[in-house]
């Protein structure tokens, strides 16, 4: 149990039913991938398609991302200590950073794949290619299916989601471009698909680096108005001014507050247990943020010049 200046939270209840639904997925995610990978790897080697090959290479990227995100869900759980008195969940942002730079990693080397191509062409046999390339499609359609639910649980899993995804996409671009070059040996196109999931790949990692470093560097959500909410409070009755306000997160879901608090000078019975349950409540039911911690002053303790504590 979290006591917060009058905000209560049972942190063990806040997070009941989804760690070990989120676990279990990534487990089974990781399976079907491991089998994709040796089967892309396998048929890559024997019908001599490249494609298939750095396909299986994604794969393996995936893989190890996936088996970081098991890892991140169970440390993430873990209760706080005295020393990690916010426990490891700010853990989940890491992974989720990691995951989101490994794609862009495996962009540029489908990047570089696709130019060796050009300079190097090789013979290699589409049916195999096509046959293997289906079978990754539908462990990868598998995969998606199983995450897809508790994709938008925190940012972890919205990493390995997006893993799955442009696995799915690179499997279907493996096919399509299989069946073309089998018609019109136009090999040319291959490196046209390589490009256009490439570009996918940039576009949707931009989102969870620039997320993820926004929670390290504690900055307020982008959905959070800290003037509203400063503006807000101040029409909370017996309330004179707010200084010291700081919010922002630790992981994916959980906003934080914190601020000094002058109370009205000519009002000496104040109920300051009353005052702070009347700012928690708006701060929870209009802003969603439940985690907060209130200092009530009668005047401006902090030290100016510590240039921290202002508005």
């Amino acid at each position: 149990m979290h006591m917060e200046n009058g905000n209560c939270h049972d942190e063990k209840g806040h997070r009941h039913g989804g760690w070990e639904s989120n676990r279990t997925r990534l487990a089974v995610t990781i399976f079907f991938n491991m089998i994709i990978t040796l089967s892309e790897f396998i048929g890559g080697m024997i019908s001599g398609s490249l494609s298939l090959i750095s396909d299986a290479g994604h794969n393996l990227s995936d893989v190890l991302a996936l088996m970081l995100g098991y890892a991140g869900e169970k440390i993430t759980e873990r209760d706080p200590t005295k020393r990690f008195t916010f426990g490891f969940k700010r853990f989940e942002v890491l992974i989720a950073l990691v995951n989101a730079l490994t794609l862009v990693g495996v962009g540029i080397f489908i990047i570089y794949e696709a130019v060796r191509r050009v300079m190097t062409p090789v013979d290699i046999d589409i049916q195999i290619m096509i046959i293997i390339a289906t079978i990754g499609l539908a462990g990868n359609v598998m995969s998606i299916i199983i995450l897809s639910r508790k994709r938008n649980s925190n940012l972890n899993m919205k990493a390995a989601f997006l893993h799955m995804l442009y696995d799915a996409v690179s499997s279907a671009g493996v096919i399509i471009a299989g069946v073309i070059i089998y018609f019109t040996k136009l090999y040319w196109v291959d490196i046209i698909f390589s490009i256009i999931i490439v570009i996918m790949i940039f576009w949707s990692s931009k989102d969870i680096v620039l997320e993820s470093l926004r929670i390290f560097l504690q900055g307020a959500p982008d959905h959070i108005d800290v003037d509203i909410i400063y503006s807000r409070l101040l029409e909370i009755s017996g309330i004179s001014s707010i200084h010291g306000l700081h919010i922002w997160s630790i992981n994916s879901t959980e906003i934080f507050l914190s601020s000094h608090i002058i109370v009205n000078d000519e009002d000496n019975n104040i109920d300051r247990d009353s005052l702070i349950k009347k700012v928690n409540d708006v701060l929870e039911q209009e802003f969603g943020i439940f985690h907060t911690t209130l200092q009530l002053e009668r005047s401006h303790l902090c030290r100016q010049e510590a240039g921290d504590c202002c508005r």
